[in-house]
């Protein structure tokens, strides 16, 4: 049985422990919910008050030009390039997850508009933004969105389907699909893939061009510690530049946005996915995160920051599983996160019939931050426990479930006043 001494052996050993050092962390505070929102890093106050104070208070609009502002969106897709398997100007950082996916769908639609296809496939557990949009996209283009679960893949690629969309790893869940077979099956059915990575970048390897994805979106504000609301990118194959539509074609999005001509003329490349004016100082703060990702790359300097990053993330995933499965035996829990690697993102979700939001809440009140996602009618209610890497350690995961033994043993978790909703949960 693992004893709270071997998770400090492990910490003692742990070769990123130092990392942990980029970021605040409040004091009693046990944070397992990056998956939702990455930790401060130390540098973004500073960096952000010298946009703020500096650039934008002492440079004025002369910073678009002395502070390079102009090229941010261009220069943070590169970095975030190194953390998907993308290639340099191959990424822009820009708007939210949501409309960078109305973007990409939409040029996945527009490509396949002469083929007579008319059908879009998702998971029915996907996340709910990607299904709304998809479902106001299908509707405006003549299309029609087909919900599946996952298990009915690669079977339901037809000759009929014009786009497969998918999120790399489940926020519900933890589970990952593969990428490369899931896209060759697309390819062969002579469907486009769509990737949401908002659960991927920045928490699992992940491999576009390898993979030969079509079109990938992401947050910038879960692993990539970015702060809430943080910009989201997007990722086109050059296989399809100059081909791809972009619907919200802003004036940023214009091969020359200073000409001020009347017509729109596209930026070569993913430079097109820009559309209005960029939101620099959250740009700024996205860069502080993204550097906290990318400093891990020291440590494996031939593969990248994500193979270390994915070692301890399987490290201390496990390391969770085997701690609740020792220690709360009999307590209703039921791992719904894939034990295989292979299948597996950087979170662990429990499920319980009972009780699942009032547990989380009386964490919570502990110290021990995840979070709760309802239940359907085929999962009970979801405890969801996020581990980045970065800042988690194992002694954290042992504290954590000794924590959840005494929520649940005591019946804490009974109590009226974490019953009670929060707007968000």
């Amino acid at each position: 049985m693992t004893t709270l001494a071997d998770c400090r052996a492990l910490d003692a050993q742990d070769p990123l422990r130092a990392l942990r050092d980029q970021f605040i962390l409040p004091e009693g505070v046990l944070y397992l919910d990056g998956n939702s929102l990455g930790v401060l890093p130390k540098s973004a106050p500073a960096r952000i008050a010298e946009v703020v104070t500096k650039e934008w208070g002492e440079g004025l609009i002369r910073s678009w030009n002395t502070a390079s502002w102009f090229d941010l969106p261009q220069r943070l897709g590169d970095k975030v390039s190194r953390l998907i398997g993308a290639a340099p100007g191959e990424v822009v950082c820009t708007d939210s997850t949501s409309v960078n996916l109305y973007k990409v769908l939409f040029a996945a639609l527009s490509q396949q508009k002469e083929s007579g296809r008319k059908l879009v496939v998702s998971e029915r557990s996907n996340f709910p933004t990607d299904l709304y949009i998809a479902e106001s996209l299908c509707r405006e283009r003549g299309f029609t969105l087909k919900l599946i679960d996952a298990s009915e893949l690669p079977a339901v690629l037809t000759d009929e389907v014009a786009v497969l969309m998918l999120t790399h790893v489940n926020y519900r869940t933890g589970a990952m699909h593969d990428m490369k077979a899931i896209t060759a099956a697309a390819h062969a059915a002579g469907a486009l893939t769509v990737w949401d990575l908002a659960h991927s970048a920045g928490a699992v390897p992940v491999a576009l061009n390898d993979s030969n994805a079509d079109y990938a979106i992401g947050c910038g504000y879960k692993y990539l510690n970015g702060g809430p609301g943080a910009p989201a990118f997007a990722w086109v194959n050059t296989k399809h530049a100059g081909q791809f539509e972009q619907p919200l074609s802003g004036w940023w999005g214009h091969a020359a946005p200073f000409e001020f001509t009347p017509h729109y003329r596209p930026a070569p490349g993913v430079g097109r996915y820009l559309c209005g004016t960029q939101p620099i100082i959250a740009l700024a703060g996205l860069e502080c995160g993204l550097d906290t990702v990318l400093a891990a790359e020291a440590f494996n300097k031939d593969q990248g920051a994500m193979a270390a990053l994915r070692t301890k993330s399987l490290a201390l995933t496990d390391l969770f599983i085997a701690l609740v499965e020792e220690r709360c035996a009999g307590q209703g829990l039921s791992l719904i996160t894939p034990r295989d690697h292979a299948q597996r993102g950087s979170q662990v979700c429990l499920s319980r019939e009972e009780g699942a939001y009032a547990i989380v809440q009386a964490l919570i009140a502990r110290g021990v931050i995840g979070d709760y996602r309802a239940g359907d009618s085929q999962m009970p209610d979801i405890l969801r426990f996020g581990f980045t890497p970065l800042y988690v350690g194992f002694e954290d995961v042992w504290n954590s479930v000794e924590h959840l033994v005494q929520v649940l043993e005591s019946g804490e978790w009974k109590r009226e006043e974490f019953s009670r909703k929060n707007a968000v949960t």
